[in-house]
């Protein structure tokens, strides 16, 4: 039985007032390679289905991999089970009503496989050689993920979304691997992926490495390079929940209750932006909640998505809003969005450009272990990794050892002094639960970092 029709089947199987079934399924293929050699490659598929039960106001979720048909009764009697010895749930409200299915609701599923690595693969292997001759290793992984998505409801939800995802990410070091760099990409295809470019960007960064300086901890002017901006405006797009907001407990709360929205956060006029249209960071287009959160509603399912401004010109301009926080806090329904765009105003520069402007600063690479310290300010702690540069009247000039930071997101959008040219990158951080960004390289004149780091 196809995912579609054991989605069809659950809905007659329920005896709830209402329900509402997710059918995930997911493949995936991977290469590795360590030393200039790949190592292993494989592929992978998974389904998993949700089932939602309503009974009045109460909702009931039982989700289960692997299910066999003969398996789908239980499963949704369980779901009703649920329902029914459920409490009211908060978030209770109308189902979203379905009218056409998805244009590919019928068609069947096409998993990725290993061919997705076509004409990557060659050019990898040419990078191979390259690195050899160059004294370089490079270590790493390439991973594509396609998941198709179906959500039907008894109220008329046919809906289906595919999703494919790809990330690389190298990791360079030299022979005697006491210097190392990193870089990585996201893509849909693999297609796109100028592998040469990256192992070139790699060995100037090792080059730079060969030449080591030590400074103290303190706060530096630093440039933010795209992959390290993902990852603070993705952590702060994840704490932009409405309801934590309204009940006071992120940077977001009013004081004296409220919530921040209309408030400017930063001195640039910056826009930070979700759009599930948005060219080569599509996205689904519609509400997928598997289960309810402060964040998310199961009612929620099937809502569609258009495109939202969080932060406009440096404006704070939404939060992201279930139905229900949308009643209580009074602002319109903004949900959330499988992707992120951070801009400046007009043509900003290319961190090539920055550098050079920059008469002594910190370039860096990546952040990681990036860890909350206060949700009512959204201070971060964590450190760098794999090469911090010093720049001197335009010049990398040598290495530096890493540092701890602490510093907030909100606060440093307040603090920016430049907002280069936006780019699509790979946070380093997030990049399991988060790939589709879009972001620029930012000057901070004063970045905090607090301690020396003995990482590498």
């Amino acid at each position: 039985m196809s995912l579609q029709g054991m989605v069809d089947k659950a809905l007659e199987l329920s005896r709830a007032d209402d329900c509402i079934v997710i059918a995930d399924h997911v493949s995936s293929a991977n290469l590795r390679f360590a030393g200039n050699t790949l190592t292993t490659n494989g592929t992978m598929e998974s389904t998993r289905i949700t089932v939602i039960s309503v009974a009045g106001r109460s909702s009931g979720v039982v989700s289960r991999s692997a299910v066999r048909p003969d398996q789908l009764e239980e499963l949704v009697a369980a779901a009703d089970r649920a329902a029914r010895e459920a409490q009211p749930a908060e978030d209770a409200g109308d189902l979203i009503a379905g009218t056409e299915p998805s244009a590919s609701w019928g068609e069947p599923l096409q998993p990725t496989d290993i061919d997705v690595f076509g004409r990557f693969t060659p050019a990898l292997g040419e990078v191979f050689a390259a690195a050899e001759r160059g004294g370089r290793r490079l270590y790493g992984f390439a991973e594509h993920t396609l998941t198709t998505t179906f959500v039907g409801s008894t109220r008329g939800l046919r809906l289906r979304h595919d999703q494919p995802t790809g990330r690389l990410e190298v990791n360079a070091k030299s022979a005697d691997l006491k210097r190392s760099a990193w870089s990585g990409v996201a893509t849909r295809d693999f297609a796109d992926v100028d592998v040469a470019a990256l192992d070139a960007q790699l060995a100037e960064r090792l080059e730079w490495a060969k030449n080591r300086v030590e400074l103290p901890a303190g706060r530096y002017e630093t440039l933010l390079p795209p992959s390290a901006v993902a990852d603070l405006m993705v952590y702060m797009y994840w704490s932009m929940g409405a309801r934590d907001a309204l009940d006071g407990r992120t940077v977001f709360s009013k004081p004296g209750g409220g919530t921040r929205v209309g408030e400017r956060l930063a001195a640039i006029p910056v826009t930070l932006r979700s759009d599930p249209g948005e060219p080569g960071l599509a996205c689904a287009p519609f509400t997928i909640a598997h289960a309810s959160s402060r964040e998310s509603s199961v009612f929620d399912n099937g809502l569609p998505l258009s495109p939202t401004d969080w932060l406009a010109e440096g404006t704070l301009a939404a939060l992201r809003q279930t139905r229900h926080s949308a009643r209580l806090s009074g602002l319109p329904v903004t949900p959330s969005i499988d992707n992120l765009v951070m801009e400046g105003p007009g043509d900003g520069r290319g961190l090539a450009e920055m550098i050079a402007a920059t008469e002594r600063g910190l370039l860096l690479t990546c952040l990681w272990y990036i860890r909350s310290v206060d949700p009512q300010t959204l201070l971060l702690t964590g450190l760098t990794r794999d090469g911090v540069y010093l720049v001197e009247d335009g010049h990398v000039v040598g290495e530096v050892n890493n540092f701890r930071f602490n510093e907030s997101p909100v606060d440093l959008l307040g603090r920016l002094t430049e907002v280069g040219a936006s780019e699509p990158t790979l946070p380093r951080e997030w990049n399991d639960w988060f790939t589709r960004t879009r972001m620029p390289a930012l000057r901070v004149p004063d970045f905090n970092m607090s301690t020396v780091s003995q990482a590498s």
